[in-house]
């Protein structure tokens, strides 16, 4: 395609999209070839101020994959956090790290996975506060565990502490239209949660005993993080149920109510300082004008702000049973 017949395909789509959907605007930026993350200072103490609080985001649903969207590049959350993560810890300036969650949970292994890095990087010596916004629940809980001071914002919804793992039968719907399925498989087991037939009793016992140890697992995660609480205290919260911010207070499942600013001023209490600048980690191009403001692009829930998004929730897609740490009503 030569340059002039590019040229008349871009700018019809251009008055497609124009007609079709005005008013519409349009912003052409340069896409730089360096990604690292840069840090921008949000706020900062009177004075001159040296040290550093890094806030740094946990935002929507928790995956061990790179969550790409339509228009939109995406990405690992994993990775994402380990990436900020080290930046705080190789700047001897930070000194304690804000970690805001909106989250209602995830993946058992993504969740796990932020876990272990959290807790990893407070052998730095540098303590860590999560900070509870929207929802902060199962997989979002279970990360806040590893954490040295929990703080939920009075309208915070969290707790879902369990594991889910949803499945559809479409055994039914395929009969009424006369298809049949069949599946070759080396075992009896192998096609266990296939929506494709009626699960079995011996395959739900198979489910239920797997997710019964990773059900454990969060147990322990929530014991070890929240040692004024007995195990058996933990188990009878443990049913699944959501908590208010009051709610989980007064049960002990976070230390205390309070907003941003609390969780700042907390962090630094522990980090053993008084001044401080409070700074984040984004990549070139993206912008956070305070600290309640999120970069273009960021994805809440799954969902792409301002963008089409086409995707299939992946825990509810045909041939991708996970099991989840997630509150998902609905």
């Amino acid at each position: 395609m030569n340059r002039q017949v590019q040229c008349g395909v871009v700018g019809a789509f251009c008055v497609w999209l124009t007609v079709g959907c005005a008013p519409t605007g349009f912003k052409i930026m340069p896409i730089p070839v360096d990604r690292t993350l840069k840090e921008q200072e949000l706020m900062r103490d009177p004075g001159w101020v040296s040290d550093k609080i890094a806030l740094i985001d946990v935002d929507g649903v928790i995956v061990n994959r790179h969550s790409g969207r339509m228009f939109s590049e995406g990405e690992h959350p994993v990775s994402l956090l380990l990436e900020k993560l080290a930046a705080a810890q190789r700047d001897q300036a930070v000194k304690a790290v804000v970690l805001r969650i909106n989250s209602p949970g995830g993946s058992v292994t993504a969740s796990a996975l932020m876990h272990e890095e959290i807790t990893r990087f407070k052998k730095s010596g540098k303590p860590v506060v999560a900070m509870m916004m929207d929802v902060a629940a199962s997989g979002g809980y279970y990360i806040a565990c590893a954490c040295d001071d929990i703080i939920a914002y009075p309208s915070t919804v969290t707790g879902s502490i369990g594991v889910i793992m949803q499945t559809v039968d479409l055994s039914g719907t395929l009969a009424k239209l006369g298809v049949s399925t069949d599946a070759i498989t080396s075992g009896p087991r192998k096609d266990a949660g296939s929506p494709l037939r009626p699960m079995s009793a011996e395959d739900r016992a198979l489910f239920q005993a797997v997710i019964d140890e990773m059900f454990h697992r969060f147990v322990d995660v929530v014991d070890e993080g929240r040692p004024d609480l007995s195990r058996e205290r933990i188990l009878e919260l443990a049913d699944g149920r959501i908590y208010t911010a009051r709610q989980a207070h007064d049960a002990g499942l976070v230390d205390r109510i309070g907003n941003l600013r609390d969780a700042i001023k907390r962090a630094k209490k522990l980090a053993g300082i008084e001044r401080a600048r409070v700074v984040t980690y984004q990549r070139p191009l993206s912008w956070h004008p305070n600290i309640y403001a999120q970069a273009p692009g960021m994805q809440r829930n799954g969902a792409s702000i301002n963008l089409i998004n086409l995707n299939w929730p992946s825990w509810l897609r045909p041939g991708e049973v996970q099991f989840m740490y997630l509150w998902s009503p609905g």
